[in-house]
Order: structure tokens, then C-alpha cells, then sequence
């Protein structure tokens, strides 16, 4: 098969299409022929060498997320049979014209899909439904601000905050960002390069503050964090884009009755990535079905344009997701 291979640590350019077998699949999953597959951050990282995979994932083809036909099924799988649309959460190799993925990973591809559209879904659904829903324990009237709005995450976040009851804000780095979100549903879109978003959000609440927070930022984001957060808020942490290292004044969290929460999905077993995927297939595959969750597709390229997708998304300016074909 096809792949996009790593073939040194770098820049975009290090990204190339090889020959490589394709992959073995065990009893307890299926092989997908990919249609697609989205483009993510954590790609990103483990190109330029920061990110490395865990134990098991292949260790020089990127991908987190695709979409593709069930070509081949293990003796042990049950719910899905050949020839299914599926997409699916994987743990590397999602970037080659097979992977296989345990069958807990794999959701249906909603009929109103394109498996374009379903390669955009799996990896921010499950981060966001993890971090959002279990750890921040999101409740319907509660309020959420989501950095990064106009990320692959945050239009995943304020669709699904707003669906489940909840009131979203969302910072993002231009006027043109912040219409998106706001017209995809956030409530209120702070320009981060020219508003305060603690001040916007302290006036808007009357001095409240915000329920979750879903933080990707890190850095001398966290304590403006903290002081924006509600009594009993919680602050839930997924990357630390501008840095690991702050000062917090830790009298704010006693005072406030605070939570700072965070985690990585990657390394987490099968199991555990089975029942996200189950409480999606309940609780939000409905709604994709119904129109009242969207795809939110930037940019498509070709496989063979896997540099040109990365650049893209190290350049900051697209809206929602990237994803690759390799369609035909």
C-alpha cells in the first residue's frame, strides 16, 4: 500500500509517499481501506520528533483519524461486518491506504456524510467528549470557553456544548474567526490579539466567570484561566501550545473551589477509547444524522500533498479541519 511516511524529524518536506505492507489485524479488529483521513496537530508534533508514538502504533506513518470501507474483520468482531462505512479513532498509521483499528474505535459513517466529512469527526469528538463531557463535567446551563475556537477542537466544542444545553465562548485570533464561530453557535467570539478575554468575560457574566474551560494553550494562559473561572469551576488542560511552565496564585483555587484537570487520549487503552466511542454513538452520532451537528472541512489535499496540509495547519489560518484523500 501507499502511505505517508516520516523520513527524517523536520519540516513539512520530510513528509513522502512509500511503499509499505499492509498492516496485520488481530481478532478484536477490522481493516479499513481509507478513504480519508484528517490532519491534527499532534501530527504536527511527531513530525518535527516531539510527539512519539506509543508502543504498538506504527512509528513512521502519521494519522490519528480516517474514514474508509471495512474491507477485513477479525473472528472476534461483532459489530461491524465487511463492506461498513466506518470512521475511526487510531493510534498512528492513519495516513496509508489501510489501517487497522480495534472495532471499539470505529463509529459509523452517518448516511449524510461524505467520508471526507467523517475523517474530519473522530479524533476532536472523542477529545472533546472526554475532556469536555467526563473530566469537565459540562451540565446543561452551565457555560464553556473553548481557546481556539476556530480549531478543528473548538468547532467540534461549541457544536457540541451548544447541542447538550450549554452557553459557549470561544477565543480566536481575527474578526473573520470570530464571526465563524459566533455564526456556528458560540455566543460570544473574543479576538485574542485584541481584547482581554478576562475582562470581555468578566462583563458579560457580571463578574461570575465561566463554568469549563478547555484549554489548549497553556503558558500565562493559566492564570488568567483561573480568574475567569466560576466558583467550582474547572479548568481541563489538552495542550500546551505557549509553553508548560507558569505562575498560579494557589489561593485562587481555594477560594474558588477550583478543579485543573487535563489529559492525553493517544496512550489510553482500547478500552477506554471503546466507551467514548459508545457514549458518541448515543449521545451525538443522532444529532451528525439529524444536521444539527456539521462537519467543518477547511481544506482538502491529495495524499501526496501531505506537506502542503501541514503547512496549512502550522500557518494557524484555516477554520476547522484539514483531511487528506485518498480517494481513487
Amino acid at each position: 500500500m501507499k502511505a505517508v511516511i516520516i523520513t527524517q524529524p523536520g519540516a513539512p518536506e520530510v513528509l513522502q509517499i512509500a511503499e509499505r505492507p499492509i498492516p496485520q489485524f488481530t481478532a478484536d479488529e477490522v481493516l479499513v481501506k481509507v478513504e480519508a483521513a484528517g490532519v491534527n496537530r499532534p501530527d504536527v508534533a511527531q513530525r518535527k520528533g516531539h510527539y512519539p508514538p506509543p508502543v504498538g502504533a506504527p512509528q513512521d506513518i502519521l494519522g490519528l483519524e480516517i474514514a474508509g470501507i471495512i474491507t477485513e474483520a477479525g473472528t472476534n468482531v461483532t459489530r461491524f461486518k465487511i463492506g461498513d462505512k466506518v470512521c475511526a479513532l487510531v493510534a498512528g498509521g492513519g495516513y496509508a491506504e489501510y489501517c487497522n483499528v480495534p472495532e471499539g474505535q470505529c463509529l459509523p459513517i452517518p448516511d449524510n456524510l461524505t467520508f471526507i466529512e467523517a475523517a474530519s469527526l473522530p479524533e476532536t469528538f472523542f477529545t472533546v467528549w472526554s475532556n469536555v463531557f467526563d473530566r469537565g463535567r459540562l451540565q446543561p446551563g452551565e457555560s464553556l470557553l473553548v481557546h481556539g475556537g476556530s480549531s478543528g477542537i473548538g468547532v467540534t466544542a461549541i457544536q457540541m456544548a451548544k447541542a447538550m444545553g450549554s452557553v459557549v465562548y470561544v477565543t480566536a485570533g481575527s474578526d473573520e474567526k470570530c464571526k465563524f464561530c459566533e455564526d456556528l453557535g458560540a455566543t460570544k467570539a473574543i479576538n485574542y490579539k485584541t481584547e482581554d478575554f478576562v475582562a470581555v468575560l468578566k462583563e458579560i457574566t457580571n463578574g461570575k466567570g465561566v463554568n469549563v474551560i478547555l484549554d489548549m494553550v497553556g503558558g500565562n494562559y493559566t492564570p488568567r484561566n483561573l480568574q475567569i473561572l466560576a466558583d467550582d469551576g474547572r479548568l481541563v488542560m489538552i495542550n500546551m501550545m505557549e509553553g508548560k511552565d507558569t505562575q498560579i496564585d494557589l489561593s485562587v483555587i481555594l477560594r474558588k473551589r477550583l478543579t485543573i484537570t487535563g489529559s492525553a487520549l493517544r496512550a489510553r487503552d482500547v478500552g477506554f477509547k471503546a466507551d467514548i466511542a459508545t457514549s458518541l454513538q448515543k449521545k451525538i452520532w443522532p444529532l451528525i444524522a439529524s444536521g444539527q451537528i456539521k462537519s467543518v472541512v477547511n481544506a482538502i489535499f491529495p495524499a501526496n500533498q501531505a506537506p502542503q496540509a501541514h503547512t496549512l495547519m502550522e500557518s494557524r489560518k484555516h477554520i476547522g479541519k484539514i483531511v487528506l484523500s485518498f480517494e481513487g
